[in-house]
């Protein structure tokens, strides 16, 4: 469900309400379930003050949980569920200054409340003992300040400056660690109990700077540079399919994320106007990304900083796009090469990944291309296809098994050395747009479709089990079958 309501109280105050929910459940068989919701609210308020100054006042609230249930063995049957809450405030002002400057500024808070996992026996039979992470919480805080300015009809530079403070707060249990050594279970020397408030404080400055310089009415040249901080870490265990990515937050022994990012692109004008063609290419960096260490466990780790590991990552790539926003005949195609890796090269790491080498990201997709197209037949119908291919992402497989001590074990390749099948989605769709009486009070549109219109099998991910005393692999897909949907919209 999402709907959005606003009002216009007169010419100087617009007041905007939107809320959102949804819920998904599925399941591979009647043993497995999986149930994950989002849910978001909204109120901002814009305020006109004079020609010159302009405000928007926003708050609101995010949420998402997932569930899972597995009762394939009733004595080992488990609940597991995963929950975060986000409430926001936040007031950005626009002041133009005279015809060159123009300064944005404002201030924003966030409050996280996260529950890491329950875990839970199902069913009167399990023997699954409970086990409940602690809460986290925390306040993350930011002002800032920027300034357009148009230095001539040509030249214009973009400036500004984001301080944010991350307050970790309590009432929280965590561990210290032997100073000089990576967090480990034999490396621990106290166990700290933090009391209500906060007990330990990130912050610091972001930074960018952008340019434009048009040559002409139809070229210009853009550039830009900034800084981020990141303070919410993912943690993904991309082998299987099922919503159980989790969040953690950055506190005693996990630092922020920290990167810095560069970015130039050209775009040019062709025919008339009619078409727009552009190419951008970036780098960026990152430290203290969370990877984890080899034989991690990510899922109810109470200590999980002992799994994971801060690791350097860099992003970098170039696209084309040719681009059509005129006539019966619209859309436009891109093609993007970009590559994200990372590496583990902390002295302290006994056994880095890779041997402390460069190796894919998860989210490693060296080839992307994308095709979106509409024809208007009239005002009122149109028809959509959509197009999307690229490259597999990364995935580790085991490649061998061997014999150890009695023992038979699987041995693997190094991290994300293989790749799954490349993806391919093409999208359909008929649609009827509202109509142009303006004094009905009611407008709607219809969308008739097809999703997945070739019906291609797209994996999107690789398993492994043990049948018959071998180890064999299957491609997993999720929809491997076109699908129909009809889609009605209503606005008054």
């Amino acid at each position: 469900m999402n709907a959005m309501l606003s009002h216009k109280f007169n010419e100087y105050n617009n007041l905007y309400v939107n809320g959102y929910y949804s819920r998904d459940r599925f399941n591979f068989n009647a043993e497995e379930k999986y149930a994950y919701q989002n849910a978001n609210a909204s109120v901002k308020w814009r305020h006109i003050f004079s020609p010159r100054l302009t405000s928007v006042y926003t708050a609101g609230y995010d949420h998402y949980d997932y569930n899972t249930i597995y009762t394939e063995n009733t004595a080992s049957a488990y609940n597991l569920s995963f929950e975060i809450d986000q409430f926001y405030a936040k007031a950005d002002f626009v002041w133009y200054a005279n015809d060159k400057h123009t300064i944005d500024f404002g201030i924003n808070t966030l409050y996280y409340d996260l529950n890491p996992g329950t875990y839970l026996p199902e069913g009167e039979e399990s023997i699954v003992m409970p086990d409940y992470m602690q809460k986290e919480k925390a306040a993350e805080s930011a002002i800032y300040i920027g300034d357009c300015w148009d230095i001539t009809p040509q030249f214009s530079i973009n400036a500004g400056i984001r301080y944010s403070m991350f307050n970790v707060l309590g009432p929280r249990t965590f561990n210290a660690y032997a100073e000089g050594n990576l967090p480990s279970l034999t490396t621990i020397t106290d166990t700290i109990q933090a009391t209500s408030g906060s007990f330990k404080t990130y912050h610091g400055p972001e930074f960018r700077l952008s340019a434009r310089y048009e040559f002409a009415d139809d070229f210009s040249i853009k550039a830009g540079y900034n800084t981020m901080r990141q303070n919410i870490h993912k943690l993904s265990n991309t082998t299987i399919m099922s919503p159980t990515d989790t969040w953690k937050l950055s506190d005693a022994n996990i630092k922020p994320q920290t990167g810095s990012q560069v970015a130039v692109g050209l775009y040019k004008n062709l025919l008339g106007n009619t078409m727009e063609a552009s190419i951008e290419g970036y780098y960026k960096n990152m430290k203290n990304y969370l990877d984890y260490r080899s034989n991690a466990e990510l899922i109810m780790n109470h200590h999980i900083e002992t799994d994971v590991i801060s690791t350097e990552g860099r992003a970098y790539g170039v696209e084309f796009m040719l681009k059509k926003a005129l006539g019966k005949l619209n859309g436009w195609v891109s093609y993007t090469y970009s590559r994200t890796e990372l590496r583990q090269n902390d002295s302290g790491l006994y056994d880095p990944v890779n041997g402390g080498d460069w190796y894919p990201s998860d989210y490693d997709k060296p080839h992307e291309v994308k095709l979106v197209g509409n024809y208007k037949f009239t005002h009122r119908f149109s028809f959509s296809l959509n197009c999307d291919y690229s490259t597999g992402r990364p995935i580790t497989l085991p490649v061998s098994k061997y014999h150890y001590a009695g023992g038979e074990f699987v041995y693997y390749s190094d991290r994300n050395q293989y790749r799954i099948p490349d993806f391919f989605r093409m999208d359909a769709s008929f649609n009827i747009e509202p109509s142009h009486h303006l004094t009905l009070l009611i407008h709607s549109s219809i969308s008739i479709g097809v999703y997945n219109l070739t019906g291609r099998k797209n994996a999107y991910s690789v398993y492994y089990t043990s049948e018959d005393g071998r180890l064999k692999g299957y491609k997993l897909a999720i929809f491997g079958m076109p699908i129909p949907y009809i889609s009605y919209n209503i606005k008054f």
